[in-house]
């Protein structure tokens, strides 16, 4: 387990957990669903962090929804991890905004389309952050150590690798699950990104896809195959999320999940 400030349960032998909305709605919602997944990972002696992006670069429109703001949204990512003393993570997107969502956030997490990027990747590296690394849809799982190594070739050797789908055809992704032990021969932490997993990009609608049925599906299989850490994006009404919502978990689906994989991991052990 890497060391992350005010990361709790990681004497469990748990999975950790890695939840929260697509996107910083608002002061409100974000409060809301950290403390009810952290009341939850609490419980279950799962070590969580609370994830939110301040702004979303990449989308299918012009119109989709960016943000509130960047500093109202970081501002929130900060006292929603000072509030329940939990560590947080949001996605940067150009080097500049490494140093900026630093001063907030623990984890810094790069987009799967940007894994390649070198100089974001440097960037995010002289934080002294720990870097989540998403693998892009277009990369080997064996690929991906070079993307570490970017990382760490700046000293810093705290770097998370995020198994999100590989591109099959032009509307869908599957999991090889494979790639878990593969990225995990490199010496570093590996989460299986749960929600992205299922989108069903490029619709003609210009709205992202999913199939957040599988969620469980494809969680079950990541714990089974020994993976550190799950990534799962929720909300508490997936249908009106300004973001994503057509691969997120309802948020009361979220503890029932939990429950069971937490048995899952025991029974693997």
């Amino acid at each position: 387990m890497l060391t992350i400030p005010r990361l709790k349960n990681t004497e469990s032998n748990n999975f950790f957990l890695i939840a929260g909305p697509c996107a910083i709605e608002g002061e409100q919602m974000a409060f809301d669903i950290a403390g009810q997944v952290n009341e939850m990972c609490q419980r279950l002696r799962i070590p969580y962090i609370f994830k939110g992006s301040y702004r979303k670069a990449n989308r299918s429109k012009r119109d989709s929804f960016t943000g509130i703001g960047d500093e109202k949204a970081l501002d929130i990512l900060r006292a929603v991890g000072q509030h329940y003393d939990i560590p947080t993570t949001t996605d940067i997107h150009a080097d500049p905004e490494a140093a900026l969502a630093a001063q907030y956030v623990d984890v810094l997490q790069i987009p799967a389309f940007l894994c390649r990027q070198t100089s974001l990747l440097v960037a995010a590296a002289q934080t002294g952050k720990v870097v989540n690394i998403k693998k892009g849809q277009f990369v080997s799982p064996e690929a991906m150590r070079f993307a570490m190594e970017k990382v760490q070739e700046e000293g810093n050797p705290n770097v998370i690798l995020t198994e999100r789908g590989t591109t099959f055809g032009y509307q869908d992704l599957i999991v090889d699950f494979r790639g878990i032990p593969a990225m995990q021969s490199f010496g570093t932490t590996v989460v299986l990104d749960c929600t992205h997993s299922l989108q069903q990009p490029n619709q003609s609608s210009g709205v992202t896809g999913g199939r957040p049925a599988l969620i469980e599906t494809i969680a079950r299989a990541g714990i089974a195959v020994g993976v550190d850490g799950l990534f799962i994006e929720t909300h508490p009404k997936p249908s009106e999320a300004k973001s994503d919502g057509a691969n997120m978990l309802p948020l009361d689906k979220l503890e029932g999940l939990l429950e069971r994989l937490v048995r899952i991991r025991e029974a693997t052990q």
